[in-house]
């Protein structure tokens, strides 16, 4: 059996810059959800400004985790994110599961969700039949993994530009909003929403704001990584809650409060205003772009997850793999990939749902209600999400266990106003773990039986070490 490595130690070559690791963190952030989200969240407050007081709020509890990830972070560097801290903190177990959940449920799912986001618009801009919305998510999932086992510096300069890209983009609809929309600036609506709940709009704020804390995953590969570790987290959330900020303003000055209820296309209609039809195929790729942004993110910083998994326990051994002169962890991306083709062909086709469906009858547990929420996308965010929760929560009470553990640990970023910041972090993750498991009713068990999986699968684990 392996033992952990030390905090110190690493094995990875420092190729990450501190601009790298910001655009890393814009590019998983800045995904599709500002596009998709923007009219559940207006249905469920009550003006423009409430709507702008949301996304503030998330920003601000967004860098409150950031504060508690830096010093994680920066105190142990090792490859893994959230996974080593688990492990140090709780012990094999919890950290096995964790590696597992991102690998089965977590990770795989949000890139699944972002290549289903990719093949919709990529369905609507190029005016093809519905059906090939499932190839095309597969091509994008797929192109995104090649491209990533080419080189972690290709891997970064395609994160680069697609970032870059999206950030155009966005400032594009600022300037169309603004430039033609009817400036309201009292930002209150003719027709006030139906049962307007806050809580509920938070919870996709802080969706939308959801990924920055993957930058951890890739902690050992950032250079001088005391300084720019807690200066990318800062600088890629305060980034993003401007960007997201400014995109509002757009969107309210240049549609309006009451067109943006419940619209779940209101960037297109923004762009139409000046541009008709070939506005909304601006808007298509633009969600393209975004969604290509964040499977390239979300696939560079997941693998590195599992190579410390592979690391540190038998079963996953391949994954512990590292190519020195790619830089890349190749068995990784290609496990990576292999599970999320899975799940796409689960979420998206009749087949998959038939099959999953089977396996919890086995158990005498009903079928799913799989259209419930429409589309794919939407779907795999939903299920997955009680499980992220968890594991973020179990992450912010580490940072109380680590403290207590290793007290004599050199920290280089220590989370200011301790204990007041991380339980503030706490607390949020608990609240998004209740609200998500409720709004996912039964469809959480996408989530949760994969999870349940990993139990077995860890013993077995333990016992092939133990004999070999």
């Amino acid at each position: 059996m392996t033992e952990p490595t030390s905090p110190e130690h690493t094995t990875e070559t420092a190729r990450l810059g501190m601009w790298d690791a910001v655009s890393i963190i814009v590019g998983i952030v800045v995904g599709t959800s500002i596009y998709k989200t923007i009219g559940f969240i207006y249905g469920n407050v009550e003006n423009g400004w409430i709507a702008l007081g949301a996304f503030l709020l998330g920003g601000v509890l967004s860098l409150i985790g950031a504060l508690c990830y830096a010093e994680l972070a920066t105190t142990y560097p090792r490859m893994g994110g959230d996974y080593v801290y688990l492990t140090r903190a709780y012990g094999r177990p919890v950290g096995f599961l964790f590696g597992w959940a991102q690998l089965a449920v977590i990770l795989t799912g949000s890139i699944a969700a972002m290549g289903y986001a990719f093949g919709d618009y990529a369905v609507r801009l190029w005016s093809l039949d519905a059906s090939m919305t499932i190839w095309l998510t597969l091509g994008s999932v797929l192109l995104i993994s090649a491209l990533n086992l080419a080189g972690v510096v290709f891997g970064k300069w395609t994160q680069n530009v697609l970032t870059a890209a999206k950030v155009v983009g966005l400032f594009a609809i600022v300037v169309v909003g603004i430039g033609w929309g009817q400036i309201d600036l009292t930002m209150q609506p003719e027709t006030p929403p139906k049962n307007p709940s806050f809580a509920v709009a938070m919870i996709l704020v802080l969706y939308a704001f959801g990924g920055w804390n993957d930058a951890a995953f890739v902690a050992s590969e950032v250079r001088d990584r005391e300084r720019n570790i807690p200066k990318a987290l800062f600088l890629g959330i305060g980034g993003i809650t401007l960007v997201y900020l400014i995109v509002n303003l757009g969107y309210l000055w240049g549609v309006g409060f009451d067109k943006l209820q419940n619209n779940p296309t209101p960037a297109a209609e923004v762009l139409s205003a000046p541009f008709g039809e070939n506005g909304a195929k601006i808007m298509s790729l633009l969600v393209m772009l975004s969604a290509l942004g964040a499977l390239n993110g979300l696939i560079f910083t997941g693998a590195r997850i599992f190579t410390a998994l592979g690391r540190e326990h038998s079963v996953f051994a391949f994954l512990g793999r590292w190519d020195p002169r790619l830089g890349v962890p190749v068995w990784s991306i290609l496990a990576q990939a292999a599970v999320t083709t899975l799940l796409i062909l689960v979420v998206g086709t009749d087949l998959g749902h038939q099959i999953f469906d089977a396996g919890l009858s086995a158990v005498g547990v009903a079928g799913l209600e799989w259209k419930k929420f429409g589309t794919e996308f939407d779907t795999l965010v939903t299920s997955t999400a009680p499980v992220f929760w968890l594991f973020f929560l179990l992450t912010g009470v580490s940072l109380f266990v680590l403290r207590m553990k290793d007290r004599d640990i050199h920290r280089p970023f220590t989370t200011p106003l301790y204990p007041l910041v991380p339980l503030v972090f706490c607390g949020t993750s608990l609240f998004m773990l209740y609200r998500s498991q409720q709004f996912a009713g039964p469809l959480s068990l996408i989530g949760w039986v994969p999870l349940l999986l990993g139990v077995p699968l860890y013993f077995l684990s333990r016992q092939t070490s133990e004999h070999s």
